[in-house]
Parts: structure tokens; C-alpha cells; sequence
């Protein structure tokens, strides 16, 4: 059994934008010793704008804060919307299609997020993760707006909310013996780094004394 890391994540939340690089990292440097997924946490409209003037004081704090030499576009935001299905169960959808990997969902985020693409739009948005996937955008667009990807999406946020945190990102890490570390609204490498080496020196450890003394006594 490995270490196992889950990212819980809204694609158009600017937060988890700026976690892409330490999840990348960590991807790299934990290749073959942890199990990596990503999971949907859907914002509601208590985590949404309410305005693109709102939204845009936040991307100039969140910027500052991770020094971003650059400031994200306000240009996805659409005052209709409560929920924002689109990227993110197209996302989940591309599952159905044998993507696991961060292809799609970072596809749409980056012409969200960087060039103000309208991805709560279902054709705009499934135009940008199908060329990202080379899938078919029709056939796409059919599975995430199939009941059983909302579905899922929907547990997953169920899991999310189970956790008691409330910011997204939110990473997950759990051991081989039992332990977990839970890293909400951090977005920094080092700490999770701290955590997954503070797990491998005790499974390390469990694993020796499993060699020396075998399984406990029964009673």
C-alpha cells in the first residue's frame, strides 16, 4: 500500500489555480512512492462572486499573496449563474473517456482563468476540453450532462463538506497506517512535503518492526 494524496478542487476557483504548480511538484517528486487524485469540491454561491468587481479584488489579494506577476481575468464570470456545472462535470466527465489526468480540468481553467473565456457556457467550454483531450465535443458534452456525472460530482462535494473544511483546494494525505493530514486553503509546497516525509518515516518504521516482530498478538 502507498501513501495516497487527494486534491479536492473547483476547476475555476483562482485558489486551486495558484495550488497547480505545488501539485505538479509533487506529482514529480512522489512519481512512483504516492497515489495521487483529484476530486470536485463545487462551489456554491456562498464561495462564488457577486460581481465581477468583487471578483477582481480578490484575484489582486490572492496575486499579491503568491507574488503573480500577473493578475487573473474576471471575464468567466456570468451573474446568471448560482453554480458553475459546466467546467467542472465536463471535467469529471472526461473520466468516462480514460482521463485521469489533469489535462482537462486545466485546460478550462487556464482560459478562465488567465484569458475570460465564458466556460460556464456548456458549448464554449466543451469546445476547450475537448481539443485539450482530442475527444469529440459532442460526445463529450453528452456524458457530463448525463445524470450519473453530476452524481458523482455530488458525492464528491458531499465528501469535501464531510471533511469540516471549507476552502478549496483542500489536500487530503493518507498512510498505510492509518494516519491523515488534512490541508485546507494551503496552496504552498512545503508543508504538504513536511507531511508526506513525516508518513514515510513511520511507515518506514512500522515496516521494520513488522520485519523484526511480526503481526500483534491476537490477545
Amino acid at each position: 500500500m502507498k501513501i495516497k494524496i487527494t486534491y479536492y478542487l473547483d476547476v475555476i476557483s483562482s485558489w486551486c489555480y495558484w495550488a497547480e504548480p505545488t501539485w505538479t511538484e509533487l506529482k514529480k517528486r512522489y512519481a512512483n512512492e504516492i497515489d495521487f487524485a483529484w476530486k470536485l469540491a463545487l462551489l456554491d454561491p456562498t464561495g462564488l462572486p457577486a460581481s465581477a468587481a468583487q471578483e477582481d479584488w480578490f484575484y489582486r489579494r490572492s496575486g499579491t499573496v503568491v507574488r503573480s506577476p500577473f493578475m487573473l481575468s474576471s471575464g468567466w464570470f456570468d451573474a446568471s449563474l448560482k453554480e458553475y456545472l459546466a467546467p467542472n462535470l465536463i471535467a469529471e466527465a472526461g473520466r468516462d473517456f480514460g482521463i485521469e489526468d489533469d489535462r482537462i480540468r486545466l485546460a478550462i481553467a487556464e482560459a478562465a482563468l488567465r484569458e475570460g473565456a465564458k466556460v460556464g457556457d456548456w458549448n464554449i467550454c466543451v469546445a476547450i476540453a475537448a481539443k485539450a483531450a482530442n475527444l469529440v465535443p459532442e460526445t463529450l458534452l453528452k456524458r457530463a450532462q448525463h445524470p450519473d456525472v453530476e452524481k458523482r460530482a455530488r458525492a464528491a462535494t458531499a465528501e469535501f463538506h464531510a471533511l469540516q473544511v471549507t476552502q478549496r483546494p483542500t489536500f487530503v494525505i493518507d498512510d498505510p497506517i492509518a494516519d491523515r493530514a488534512v490541508f485546507s486553503g494551503l496552496v504552498k509546497l512545503e508543508p504538504l512535503v513536511a507531511a508526506i516525509e513525516a508518513m514515510r518515516s513511520d511507515c518506514s518504521a512500522y515496516a521494520s518492526f513488522a520485519a523484526h516482530f511480526g503481526k500483534p498478538p491476537a490477545s
